[in-house]
């Protein structure tokens, strides 16, 4: 087994969270020291110019982060016209914060059941969601709720007149049956 394909992987899959040193060489079963020579050819293979991301350490924790030197085609991705739109991740993102202000990114990755730092990235990015102050929770992570900006782009005044979540028809019971419905085939 190719283990510096291993840790490439590990720290693709704990995106943001990064990886300590310490969980690398319990997943990996290795020591300190054969991490340490993983980390350093794994970080020639990254060096060079043909790669776009690399590894940080921060801390005791493993990082893969893009190349400082990229940054403005990175700019140039987030200011484009095309990628003005709102995806369902982000609206889904966005109801949750919108409903359950303040919320930490944790809770949304609960309440989703799946990780949303990208998309909380994005969505901070584009103005809709802001940072207004820290939880008592242990860690003390970001509390996050909707901007002036969120109501402009939805056509709010106020926060108070999001619909109620009890009008919304969230169990789709207006479904219709297309066994019985009028697209049926008809006998001939």
């Amino acid at each position: 087994m190719n283990k510096k394909a291993v840790l490439e992987g590990l720290l693709f899959v704990v995106g943001d969270e990064g990886l300590s040193l310490e969980q690398a060489s319990n997943v990996l079963g290795i020591n300190g020291d054969e991490l340490a020579q993983l980390l350093v050819q794994l970080q020639n293979d990254y060096d060079s110019p043909n790669r776009g991301i690399q590894i940080e350490i921060l801390g005791n924790y493993l990082k893969l982060t893009t190349k400082k030197e990229h940054k403005n085609y990175y700019q140039k991705l987030f200011d484009s016209e095309e990628n003005d739109f709102l995806s369902q991740a982000a609206l889904e993102t966005l109801a949750i914060v919108a409903y359950n202000e303040p919320v930490t990114r944790i809770q949304v990755d609960e309440i989703r059941g799946v990780s949303s730092s990208h998309i909380i990235r994005k969505l901070l990015a584009k103005n809709l969601i802001q940072e207004i102050g820290r939880s008592d929770l242990p860690g003390r992570p970001i509390l996050y709720g909707i901007t002036s900006e969120f109501l402009d782009y939805f056509g709010l005044a106020t926060k108070e007149e999001l619909p109620k979540l009890e009008e919304m028809d969230v169990q789709g019971t207006d479904e219709e049956d297309l066994f019985s419905s009028k697209y049926q085939e008809m006998d001939e």
